[in-house]
């Protein structure tokens, strides 16, 4: 006689509902990544994590929210780098580093941002970053005569270089924007330009 089937414990669910939304935001990051928001299916990615796209409604509300959970990785890693009291040299040369490692979460940024349209942005003169640079600006980090608003615009640019430009980026440098090497050196220089940008001359 067949012996009845075993319920899962209430731990046992835990970790099997941790690992399934683990594997759809996995498999969610690489496909918007890829295709963007509106060229993502939630099918493939289903297939990809592995479990039924029912689920993606279930912990996440749809594919909305599956994509704002995936940016809040991003801000998550963002947060994290912030938080650091370093030079900004060395937290340029981070951002180099830790996005250069996450290269799917720096493509989702730069295809959110190609998608957004400029007539429907405001201008805000008090954006967090940008006070940020105008503090260090004031501890003597930038030389006065430069604007923390093109400081940072230059800044991210630097940071999505190997991603954005990934083949100019290899006939400039003679590197592979995908490999450590890369992405040491690039931190590297990041952080040799933004020091110099607080001299005075």
């Amino acid at each position: 006689m067949q012996e009845p089937r075993r319920q899962p414990r209430a731990h046992e669910r835990v970790r099997d509902a941790d690992r399934s939304r683990k594997a759809l935001l996995e498999a969610a990051q690489a496909q918007f990544a890829e295709h963007g928001f509106a060229g993502a299916r939630v099918e493939a990615i289903a297939a990809k994590a592995g479990v039924n796209k029912q689920l993606i409604a279930y912990y996440f509300g749809g594919k909305r929210g599956l994509y704002d959970a995936v940016v809040e990785r991003r801000q998550a890693l963002v947060a994290e780098l912030d938080a650091t009291d370093t030079s900004l040299g060395e937290l340029a040369g981070r951002y180099v580093r830790v996005f250069g490692d996450h290269p799917e979460l720096e493509r989702l940024f730069l295809r959110d941002t190609l998608d957004q349209d400029p007539d429907g942005v405001e201008f805000d003169p008090d954006v967090p970053e940008v006070a940020e640079l105008r503090r260090r600006q004031q501890d003597g980090e930038l030389a006065p005569s430069l604007d923390p608003a093109f400081v940072l615009l230059f800044l991210q640019a630097m940071t999505v270089a190997g991603t954005l430009f990934p083949a100019e980026t290899k006939r400039l440098t003679g590197l592979d924007p995908r490999t450590p090497e890369f992405r040491r050196r690039s931190a590297d220089q990041v952080r040799l330009i933004v020091d110099k940008l607080a001299d005075q001359g």
